[in-house]
């Protein structure tokens, strides 16, 4: 039976919707310690007061990001990614287009931040990312997002494109605990970390949901803005991540606690790199490591202009990419990606 390419997005759609949970429950040594408590609990209010502080000095020579503009963003000097030294957020809301263990049945407390460190040629959200829209924020505005998120029912928060405003999303932690933020935190990277500055997040950060892009040099350097560092520095930064966090855990209701969650997303032509990005996941890592192979790439902002990234994928490319993760045993990989393998296959017959 042929299938559209129509067709092929529409039950891609579909199916990333379905209630499929394939729980690993909480770890003998995380119920051990007690009560679950947020990491930033059980740091205690000492430690995250001195790591506000550190911080927040890094704003006055800024080298947050791999870039390492070095500019007094105190004084109102901007780097590469634009961010002044508040916040700026495009948006606050019950997100249910997330992970299904983020989601669960009240959505994940999404705070889009505005700018970012690399900004791809194809990026999803580029009038956030590359042209700034949002609004400028106190932290203690910040703080008070998360708590009506936590309010509305959200099982996290979940900052997206945090690392430019990361000693915001700290000192609001720090103001939001005194209010009872009682949620895991979730870190929602392109994965382009420096691994000192994740040395601050640690004690913090509860789920570590990072992008892992492209393997390839070249191509990072082509589409995210002359970033060819990003495959090691990413690399290093997700084992730097998985470190602190260890495996993704979720409760008895299949909701993620704590752990490692990375994304992959199928570009055309190969350009991701994903044989040897799942190789590398089951060489360095665990072949239990979360991992979202997506097949949701679509042509957005300045694709059009490079004929290698110009189209969208095809649901061969999609089958390959997930059997490279099989080939190389990776065993925990997001159920939504493993249900539209399905309803692929079964139409290739």
């Amino acid at each position: 039976m042929e299938i559209t390419r129509r067709d092929f997005i529409k039950k891609s759609l579909i199916l990333s919707c379905l209630p499929i949970f394939s729980p690993v429950t909480l770890h003998a040594k995380e119920k051990e310690r007690g009560p679950w408590q947020p990491a930033y609990h059980r740091l205690g209010k000492g430690k995250l007061d001195l790591k506000v502080e550190e911080a927040y000095a890094l704003f006055e020579n800024c080298r947050l990001c791999p870039r390492q503009c070095g500019v007094n963003r105190l004084k109102g000097e901007k780097g590469f990614c634009r961010a002044p030294a508040r916040p700026v957020i495009f948006s606050a809301h019950p997100h249910f287009g997330e992970e299904l263990s983020l989601v669960g049945k009240n959505g994940s407390g999404t705070i889009f931040f505005s700018n970012c460190n690399l900004r791809c040629v194809f990026c999803q959200n580029w009038p956030i990312s590359h042209k700034g829209k949002g609004k400028e924020l106190q932290d203690g505005d910040l703080a008070n997002m998360m708590i009506r998120l936590q309010k509305t029912g959200c099982h996290n928060i979940n900052v997206v494109t945090p690392t430019h405003v990361m000693p915001n999303i700290l000192n609001a932690i720090r103001i939001a605990m005194k209010k009872g933020l009682h949620v895991p935190l979730v870190y929602n990277t392109s994965g382009y970390e420096r691994v000192e500055i994740l040395k601050i997040l640690d004690g913090i950060v509860d789920i570590y949901l990072p992008d892992m892009k492209y393997t390839d040099a070249y191509r990072a350097e082509k589409y995210s803005a002359g970033a060819s560092d990003y495959p090691e520095i990413a690399k290093k930064a997700i084992i730097e991540m998985n470190r602190q966090v260890g495996e993704h855990t979720v409760d008895n209701q299949g909701i993620a606690m704590r752990g490692l969650m990375i994304r992959h997303l199928v570009m055309p032509n190969r350009v991701a790199g994903t044989e040897e990005f799942t190789r590398w996941v089951a060489e360095h890592l665990s072949r239990s490591t979360y991992v979202n192979i997506m097949p949701q790439y679509r042509v957005e902002y300045m694709a059009f202009d490079y004929p290698e990234i110009a189209r969208g994928i095809t649901m061969q490319e999609f089958l390959e990419a997930m059997a490279w993760a099989e080939k190389y045993g990776l065993n925990n990989l997001d159920p939504r990606s493993v249900a539209v393998r399905k309803f692929y296959r079964k139409h290739l017959r």
